[in-house]
């Protein structure tokens, strides 16, 4: 179970993604540089009680519309081995003290947890209480949690995609859209995870993780 700690950190994660962001193939640039607030996210709990890995959803101003982009980070008390391009920054912890930050979509902590939700294998847990499930957070379908190996992740316009073996992978939705009332068709049995997040004053809901074939 991780522990939330009511702290600071310096710099804090918008100014942290504030410089990340427009350096990332699906950021939608309009120019200017984000202006970035928290619109929502979820946490998952690392078994071992090592890595904080947290979904961090967030709403850019800079342009004529609000974009909403998802975020998974994993907070780590050092260096992970061969993920310097992972590294969206360090910052210094209030209570833990120096944290490197990292991409939780090249991280393998988090890839096996992820997994885990899909599978049904993981509760999400609120992001700013210990010991607190999120029940806005709703996996439908599942994802049988054999041959997970991380194998790669890809960037692309709209998604990450994480190859996790046996020609499937999870697919990590970056530029988040509100979903219908009613989910299409060809999406009633795809194994999914959708999440709320605030944009514009109101709530609305979308697919944060899927599974691709």
């Amino acid at each position: 179970m991780a522990v939330i700690h009511r702290t600071t950190m310096s710099p804090s994660k918008l100014e942290l993604l504030t410089a990340w962001l427009p350096t990332r193939p699906w950021y939608r640039d309009g120019g200017p540089a984000p202006r970035l607030s928290k619109a929502g996210g979820f946490r998952l709990d690392d078994p071992a009680g090592a890595v904080g890995i947290e979904f961090v959803l967030v709403n850019d101003h800079a342009g004529p519309e609000s974009i909403a982009y998802h975020v998974p980070l994993t907070y780590r008390g050092a260096p992970l081995d061969g993920a310097d391009d992972a590294l969206v920054g360090t910052s210094m912890h209030g209570v833990l003290g120096q944290r490197w930050i990292y991409d939780a979509t090249r991280d393998p902590v988090a890839i096996a947890r992820i997994v885990a939700l899909l599978a049904g294998q993981a509760q999400p847990q609120a992001q700013g209480m210990s010991d607190t499930p999120d029940p806005s957070v709703v996996a439908v379908g599942e994802f049988p949690s054999t041959a997970t190996q991380f194998r790669s992740a890809v960037d692309t316009p709209t998604h990450t995609a994480i190859a996790v073996g046996s020609g499937r992978s999870v697919r990590i939705e970056r530029v988040l859209r509100p979903e219908p009332a009613t989910p299409a068709s060809d999406q009633k049995d795809a194994v999914r995870v959708s999440a709320p997040w605030q944009i514009g004053g109101s709530t609305v809901r979308g697919v944060v993780l899927a599974i691709s074939a």
